[in-house]
């Protein structure tokens, strides 16, 4: 009889008997079905349950033992989820009531005379085998004289119990298999957190139930993806991102006919299309799977969700161009007939060529070390800015000289360089294979073959790059952090301008004077100089030139080109003097915490005291730099109420820079007394 009428009959028979009392009105949320519009309601069943106790306390075990843990988590935080679902674990319900999914390995005994209504109705007459022969054979002992039919269970097996033999079943499992031996317990596990207990934590259970072993040794849980401001993509919010529609592009109304071809009921359907118009006015341009590949991996540092902003994605496909800019700058400059060398020995190279070597080295032995620490967003940061920063905005630039022309003084130079510049893109491209696995095996392809022919197929099976302890060379790199240091400066004055300017460089040390000297090419090169002289304290001061104090032991003047505001300098000095200031009270307020002394390990303590006297050499730099452009015409240009508040200020920074300097002093003499 249906629900509704039997629920009619039941009404009838209550009154007929007299115990009828009354029927009221209840408001509730009823459950509709989205296709046939039929009430849903639940009905009681029995089901089938696994007892999770003693394996959930095995899975347990498994991952929170702190010495001898079998199974790592990763990030660590997420332990204390898998613990949280574990110590509380209960039955679990595996039939599920559905058309597809792998039936219950169950069958029931039915004799002669059962009623259809009354399968099920007995425990006792459950048979449970791995298949139907195996089953009837049990049934046979069990009702031995008896006929009976076997009728499996119409239930299928939840989905995650399926999912949670996946470990074993792909190795043949429950057969004595080759591959399962082999290759069982697997190595890592890549999966969202949202499924930790769902999925993995029953793969652990199942695995070392029936498996004798965890399934894996660790598990890494990869971010979730959210819309730029952090919502949950949902489609009646107009947010969801398809990946392909990233990879390919989409316009607006491309976007919008998704949502008109979906299910969404008409309130739904004009908030997502607003929502749309929204995030994507101009639809989402055409990025490219690598580009998508990179931005997801740079993300993964922020903790469980990435914010995915578009205009990112954008971002790293315009870069994909400047590797493609690299490369055709090496081709051109490499020609047809090049031979790369079989190995690199640089000790003969040019500056800039040990340079890069070295900085590669480094940039391979980081990236290996954060790959295998799974920190997927600091591999790719440094993927990045070796490619952007170092090889592509220096090495390339300091190299363009060797190939302007045919100078012949620059003819080893330029062999150097080709040989630097072909191992750089031959190990970059294969350090940034992962990350963007499309457009570095075309670009790679395109390389030349090493004199050797030792070449793999593919850049896919070629060897990831190892470090190579011949580069390696810290004296070249401190150099080089000086070079730049003075360039950005002298950048930073130039601001805009392209012209090219006359500057000089002001060392107060023998060690810098004699590196800026050997390096005058580079920096001019790096900075667009017409000219660099380097000078010392005993040389004239420079006039007509903007300044800037790269550190206590260097200053850097540009010539300067037309008008020219005093004042703007004054007030850069100001500024600096302001920042040298907000550093040293840091870091005095740090030093001056009760027990420094003592908790703090000598050689930070050391590391800190070499800082704030770094800061002090640099501040007396900026006072002298202060007085001398007032001595040179500031108070003929000047109005005198801006020279007053000048003074003023100047003053008050003298006051507190030695009320700052008297503190440290004390301070450092409470130290060594203690």
């Amino acid at each position: 009889m249906p629900r509704f009428i039997a629920r009619n009959a039941v009404a009838e028979a209550l009154k007929k008997k007299g115990l009828w009392k009354d029927a009221k009105t209840n408001e509730m949320r009823i459950g509709v079905c989205s296709r046939t519009k039929d009430v849903v309601e639940p009905m009681m069943k029995p089901q089938w349950y696994i007892k999770c106790s003693g394996m959930g306390k095995e899975a347990l075990d498994a991952a929170i033992r702190d010495e001898n843990s079998m199974l790592e988590i990763i990030p660590r935080h997420y332990t204390a989820d898998w613990k949280r679902w574990l110590e509380n674990i209960r039955d679990w319900c595996v039939s599920r009531q559905l058309w597809w999914g792998h039936r219950v390995p169950a069958w029931y005994a039915v004799f002669d005379g059962d009623m259809p209504e009354d399968f099920g109705a007995s425990d006792e007459r459950w048979v449970v085998a791995r298949n139907q022969e195996e089953a009837h054979a049990l049934a046979g002992q069990t009702f031995e004289g008896m006929k009976f039919q076997l009728v499996q269970d119409p239930d299928v097996l939840d989905t995650w119990f399926s999912s949670g033999l996946f470990p074993l079943s792909v190795f043949g499992w429950p057969d004595d298999t080759e591959d399962l031996r082999a290759f069982y317990p697997t190595s890592v596990l890549e999966t969202g957190h949202d499924i930790l207990f769902f999925w993995v934590a029953r793969m652990v259970m199942l695995g070392i139930t029936l498996g004798g072993n965890v399934p894996f040794t660790k598990v890494y849980l990869h971010p979730m993806i959210r819309d730029a401001h952090g919502r949950k993509m949902s489609k009646s919010l107009g947010n969801v991102i398809d990946p392909v529609d990233v990879i390919n592009g989409i316009s607006l109304e491309g976007l919008q006919e998704k949502l008109l071809d979906g299910n969404l009921d008409p309130g739904e359907l004009a908030i997502a299309m607003e929502g749309q118009v929204k995030a994507f006015p101009n639809g989402i341009a055409e990025c490219g799977a690598d580009a998508l590949r990179f931005a997801l991996l740079s993300y993964t540092a922020q903790s469980d969700k990435i914010n995915l902003d578009i205009q990112r994605v954008v971002g790293y496909r315009q870069w994909c161009n400047k590797l493609w800019n690299a490369v055709r700058f090496a081709m051109s400059r490499l020609g047809d007939e090049y031979l790369p060398p079989s190995n690199a020995s640089p000790d003969m190279f040019p500056f800039c060529c040990q340079w890069i070597l070295s900085v590669l080295n480094k940039a391979i032995s980081k990236t290996v070390l954060s790959l295998e620490s799974y920190e997927f967003s600091d591999a790719a940061t440094t993927v990045y800015a070796w490619w952007q920063y170092q090889l592509c905005d220096i090495f390339i630039e300091l190299i363009k000289p060797y190939f302007s022309g045919n100078d012949s003084k620059f003819a080893a130079e330029r062999g150097f360089a080709r040989d630097t510049l072909w191992v750089c893109l031959d190990n970059g491209l294969r350090l940034l294979h992962p990350f963007m696995p499309f457009v570095t095996e075309e670009l790679w392809q395109r390389l030349p073959s090493s004199c050797d022919h030792k070449r793999a197929d593919s850049i896919m099976t070629s060897e990831y790059p190892s470090v190579v302890e011949c580069w390696t060379n810290e004296r070249v790199e401190s150099e080089m952090n000086l070079i730049e240091a003075i360039v950005r400066s002298l950048r930073s004055l130039a601001k805009e301008s392209r012209e090219r300017r006359p500057a000089y460089v002001l060392c107060r040390t023998v060690v810098d004077w004699e590196v800026i000297c050997n390096h005058q090419m580079e920096i001019e090169s790096l900075a667009n100089l017409s000219s660099l002289m380097v000078i010392n304290e005993k040389d004239d001061v420079p006039t007509k030139c903007v300044v800037s104090v790269v550190n206590e032991k260097v200053t850097v003047y540009l010539k300067l080109e037309g008008s020219h505001s005093a004042e703007i300098d004054l007030e850069k000095i100001r500024k600096k003097i302001d920042d040298i200031n907000l550093q040293q009270e840091k870091l005095l307020k740090m030093m001056s915490v009760a027990g420094y002394s003592e908790k703090v390990p000598e050689k930070i303590q050391q590391v800190n005291a070499d800082k704030l006297e770094s800061l002090r050499k640099e501040m007396l730099q900026h006072e002298k730099l202060l007085k001398m452009m007032s001595v040179a015409g500031y108070g003929e240009k000047v109005p005198e109420k801006i020279q007053q508040v000048n003074a003023d200020k100047l003053e008050s920074l003298r006051k507190e820079m030695l009320s700052l300097r008297e503190a440290g002093q004390h301070m450092e003499s409470s130290n060594r007394c203690e």
